[in-house]
């Protein structure tokens, strides 16, 4: 066989050999992000576009650093928090078009809650940096601040203070989730009077690992329930409103943020997934949702949910679309932005309901 047969021949079966290879890799090491732009994720009625760059700005005008939650009022206006003190609170159109910011004192801006005191809107800020957790107009103006824990005698140290989350009850109670330090669920009265701690760092069913978001449940109105994040866990905890544990919705595989109700749906943001080794895996993550039954119906981003004798199966990241999926806000047309924490100063990605 003459030279030039062989070295043809030697490079069709090396790009053969190389060919077999990648497709025997896991799809997390083989995809680029870029590649999967205008892919459909999700599963069954939940099915999404991809629009990464649908809330993307001008960096040196308005920069992030880590998009941690958002919210939408009843404008439907998008107001999402930063972690960046040039503009911790940015306000967008749903065409991802900027409105304005607002914001220079929040260090650690992380949790964004929106409620509706009697016809007015209001947020609940946490910094989990400073331990600070306001309350505000939705231009800034602070109506009301929760005092320290070490301050009324609740804590040992103000350093264990560090709030992510609040959800507020239908008679205004605020419940703080200190998801970064003592691993409680403070509950506050409507003026800001401390009423009672629950939690705190365990294993055991009414204990949390990371209570990382809290959300009240009024899909049931005879029957109203806080739903706690023990993220660590990988898991969605209920209590009563007074802090009495009920159950738990276990969700293996997923290090879920705070739950966000809309209509008889959870929406949430897995900020990691269990990839190699089944090991908790930087750069991973997606978003899951579960139905009124609290069964996950859709993981846009991750594998199918599967369940054998009622019991949710592992559920993992499928494809490279997220790095820190850590927030998910829902519009009136039912599309999805998702924050994500840890993902290269980027902004809040949109997803397009299909």
């Amino acid at each position: 066989m003459k030279k030039s047969n062989l070295k043809s021949r030697r490079e069709f079966l090396k790009a053969s050999a190389l060919v077999s290879v990648a497709f025997s890799l896991p799809a997390f090491n083989i995809l680029k992000k870029s590649e999967l732009a205008d892919e459909v994720i999700g599963h069954g009625d939940f099915r999404y576009k991809v629009h990464k760059t649908w809330g993307s700005l001008d960096p040196v005008k308005t920069p992030v650093k880590n998009c941690h939650e958002m919210v939408m009022d009843k404008k439907g206006r998008l107001l999402m928090i930063t972690d960046e003190t040039k503009n911790n609170i940015i306000i967008y159109d749903q065409s991802g078009k900027l409105i304005t910011t607002w914001g220079h004192e929040f260090p650690g801006g992380h949790g964004l809650t929106l409620f509706d005191e009697g016809g007015e809107e209001v947020l609940f800020i946490c910094d989990p940096d400073t331990g600070r957790v306001v309350k505000t107009t939705l231009d800034g103006k602070i109506l009301l601040e929760l005092p320290n824990p070490k301050n009324i005698g609740v804590y040992e140290s103000s350093q264990s203070f560090k709030p992510t989350e609040t959800a507020i009850a239908p008679n205004g109670d605020i419940y703080v989730a200190d998801g970064y330090g003592s691993q409680y669920v403070l509950q506050f009265s409507p003026k800001g009077e401390f009423m009672r701690k629950f939690g705190g760092p365990g294993d055991a069913d009414d204990n949390f690992s990371t209570v990382h978001g809290v959300a009240i449940d009024q899909r049931d109105k005879q029957n109203i329930k806080l739903l706690c994040t023990s993220r660590a866990h990988n898991a969605f905890k209920y209590f009563t409103l007074d802090g009495k544990y009920l159950s738990t919705i276990f969700l293996p595989g997923a290090y879920v943020c705070r739950p966000v109700f809309d209509e008889g749906n959870i929406y949430s943001g897995v900020c990691w997934s269990r990839l190699r080794y089944l090991n908790q895996t930087n750069n991973s993550g997606f978003v899951t949702i579960l139905n009124n039954k609290n069964m996950v119906v859709s993981n846009p981003g991750g594998t199918q949910p599967v369940y054998k004798d009622g019991a949710l199966q592992l559920i993992v990241q499928d494809k490279p679309v997220f790095n820190h999926c850590h927030d998910v806000c829902v519009d009136n047309n039912k599309n999805l932005y998702v924050c994500q924490w840890n993902a290269n100063k980027t902004y809040p990605v949109k997803l397009e309901r299909v």
